[in-house]
């Protein structure tokens, strides 16, 4: 486990505890996820908790699911929070204790390898 100021590297685990997608269709909004958990994964402020939140659900009613968007936004509402002990809380790349606050320039540094690393695999 990292610690407050310590990066763990980029992992997603798609929707979680949540179907990636429909039966027929089982990735259908698993890419929607992915850029929800790079957002969980940095973290930040409660402000862009929200926002992350929110895109999560517009990138879902994008692709046609505007009832399933609302379950999952509801889901992440409850289950997302910082101070949850679980492996998709708010800000799981840092280590357990760093709660909701705005990402430092080394921070975002970090972050910014670490994704240039992810996409470059």
């Amino acid at each position: 486990m990292a610690h407050a100021n310590e990066l763990t590297p980029f992992k997603s685990d798609g929707c979680s505890i949540f179907p990636d997608g429909t039966i027929a269709v089982k990735d259908l909004w698993l890419d929607c996820c992915i850029e929800h958990d790079k957002a969980y994964w940095q973290g930040g402020t409660y402000k862009e908790k929200v926002t992350a939140d929110e895109n999560l659900k517009r990138c879902v009613i994008n692709i046609g699911e505007p009832k399933i968007a609302a379950l999952m936004k509801a889901g992440v509402d409850v289950g997302g929070s910082a101070y949850l002990p679980t492996p998709f809380r708010w800000g799981y790349g840092w280590g357990y204790s760093r709660g909701y606050k705005p990402l430092t320039a080394i921070e975002l540094e970090k972050i910014n390898s670490e994704l240039m690393k992810e996409a470059s695999q």
